[in-house]
């Protein structure tokens, strides 16, 4: 496996953020400690490989498609198809190893929150995610459009904008000391709105990230990120536990 961890791109995007720390390896991505504003670890690398044929390969049976290691062994593939393949087969192997449970997706599009003109709960609106025990977000795109994340000083609780707040509470319509656990509920305060002057991070294709999740033992504030926006006919292969 040949990797160029320092392409010019990413370099310089996670050199000018304090948001983000490049490591060189897996033991570095999983073993180094989230600390003041860092609340993202990328794994930076530029693979080898035909991931596009990998996709092309696979079957999409649902807009989101969970692909098994045995789907992934039964495509027949060239040279470099096997090549991208043994890099998600090695993927899968070591995020598992260290005790997580990656899923690798053959993605269309996610499912849209439609049903609030005011709000929106779905995963292409920046927010966090959130866990009772201690654990991290790791996540992969190795075709396709990928993934956002943007410094928390640069973003503005949804739940927290007067005029969103105000609908909210019209929705809830009950005491007002339940507002706050009706928030938590229906996961309205996991969501975020970009400030004008925000500049969200692409997190690029074939780089390992890990995202800091907002857990009780956490000592970071948690990773603000989104899903992209797809364009139509184009599938994404991402790998997320």
């Amino acid at each position: 496996m040949v990797y160029d961890l320092f392409n010019s791109h990413m370099k310089n995007t996670i050199s000018d953020s304090n948001q983000i720390r490049q490591v060189s390896s897996f033991s570095e991505l999983v073993n180094t400690n989230f600390h003041g504003e860092t609340n993202a670890l990328c794994w930076n690398r530029n693979l080898i490989g035909d991931f596009k044929e990998v996709v092309d390969k696979l079957e999409l049976k649902e807009n989101i498609t969970e692909v098994s290691i045995e789907d992934l062994l039964a495509l027949q593939l060239s040279e470099k198809g096997n090549l991208a393949r043994q890099i998600i087969l090695e993927d899968i192997q070591q995020l598992s190893d260290f005790g997580a449970s990656p899923v690798l997706n053959l993605l269309k599009h996610y499912e849209r929150d439609e049903e609030l003109d005011f709000i929106s709960t779905d995963v292409y609106s920046f927010h966090v995610d959130r866990s009772p025990i201690e654990t991290d977000t790791f996540l992969c795109t190795y075709h396709g459009a990928a993934s956002d994340i943007v410094a928390n000083n640069h973003v503005e609780q949804k739940v927290l904008i007067p005029e969103i707040r105000e609908k909210l509470k019209e929705l809830h319509d009950g005491p007002e000391a339940e507002f706050e656990a009706f928030l938590a509920e229906y996961f309205f305060d996991l969501h975020y709105q970009p400030k004008p002057d925000a500049q969200p991070v692409n997190l690029g294709t074939g780089h390992i990230w890990r995202l800091a999740v907002d857990h009780p033992t956490q000592k970071v504030l948690p990773c603000v990120h989104r899903a992209p926006i797809e364009k139509d006919g184009k599938y994404r292969l991402l790998l997320i536990c």
